[in-house]
């Protein structure tokens, strides 16, 4: 059974990176946006594997978005993925603090990524 993920991320291009790297690895892509769109998503489909989002984000960021779905009952142990350019240290502290299962800095080698996800899914 492929691992499902949902991608949130503002940029196209990261999103299209992330579908074509999973999508390789075998595992099902979801993708949304920012976080809004993120919960959108959420609400009206199954219960992904993993969850990977970027912090910096129109409408909802993600450190938002992190707290709003754990705060859902269903997605409270959904492991979720920081994937950001973002590597100072307070950042990555508030990330796990909102909930984050890991922290993953962009640019992204797709097998390291696979592997973070494979390792968090168990």
């Amino acid at each position: 059974m492929s691992l499902k993920i949902l991608a949130v991320d503002d940029s196209r291009t990261m999103r299209d990176m992330l579908t074509l790297a999973l999508t390789g690895a075998g595992m099902e892509v979801t993708v949304a946006e920012d976080g809004v769109a993120g919960l959108e998503v959420l609400e009206e489909g199954g219960p992904p594997d993993a969850i990977i989002s970027d912090i910096n984000m129109p409408r909802l960021d993600g450190f938002g978005f992190i707290e709003a779905v754990r705060r859902i009952d269903r997605f409270r142990a959904t492991p979720i993925l920081v994937l950001t350019t973002e590597s100072a240290p307070e950042l990555k502290a508030r990330a796990r603090g909102a909930g984050a299962t890991g922290w993953i800095v962009k640019p992204f080698d797709p097998q390291k990524l696979v592997r973070s996800i494979r390792m968090v899914t168990g």
